[in-house]
């Protein structure tokens, strides 16, 4: 029996309010089981609708603690301003990575530094907004945050701006369908191929680690 090729991971970072959750989600649906989204843990309690296991792990603080001691986490970080921890377990990765997936991580600019440490060759992705201005509207448009939390957010945004030339891709979001259609093209460009019924850089990475981002983890 063959051994499956190894997968690769997919980062994927952008603003809070830039769309990235929509198109990522899009992006798995299209290009089939061989890929999956990570799913992070965090210490932040559930909100309604959230599902153990699909959405989050929620974790308590100590057991958090405990596992980040015990290096079980690929990356973590603590979201300035909330006292939450969010952080990737390496058990979400090393099996769908030896059994030949792709595994994308939405995770913040601070958390893809990390893991840039762990896997140079990773394959990194910023989801822009069409401006601060844009992202700005939308989040207002959501209704659910303070005047402060929009401030805060629209701050961390403009520091994720500024190390999104870390990144090897730079997708503009104007709309889901074409970030999605270019998000895909960029995988193919880099070896992904849909699954067939027969199966299927520790280096200066230039991102800094400053606790402010907290993409893809609201």
């Amino acid at each position: 029996m063959i051994a499956a090729k190894p997968g690769k991971l997919v980062v994927i970072s952008g603003p809070s309010g830039v769309g990235k959750s929509t198109v990522v989600r899009q992006v798995i649906e299209r290009l089939g089981p061989g890929i999956r989204l990570s799913v992070s843990a965090t210490t932040r309690p559930p909100r309604p609708g959230e599902q153990e296991g699909v959405d989050y792990y929620f974790l308590s603080d100590a057991e958090f603690s405990r596992r980040r001691q015990a290096g079980e986490f690929l990356e973590c970080i603590e979201v300035f301003g909330r006292g939450h921890w969010y952080g990737t377990l390496w058990t979400e990765v090393r099996s769908s990575l030896s059994q030949g997936k792709w595994v994308i991580l939405e995770i913040d600019v601070d958390g893809a530094g990390e893991v840039l440490q762990q896997f140079p060759e990773a394959v990194t992705i910023f989801i822009r907004p069409e401006s601060v201005a844009e992202l700005e509207r939308r989040l207002r448009s959501r209704g659910t945050e303070s005047e402060d939390a929009v401030q805060r957010r629209l701050a961390v945004a403009r520091h994720e701006l500024q190390l999104s030339d870390h990144y090897e891709h730079q997708v503009v979001n104007v709309t889901v369908d074409a970030a999605v259609e270019e998000i895909c093209e960029i995988l193919r460009g880099h070896g992904f191929r849909a699954e067939k019924a027969s199966g299927f850089r520790g280096q200066e990475s230039g991102f800094t680690s400053q606790g402010l981002g907290d993409a893809g983890r609201d």
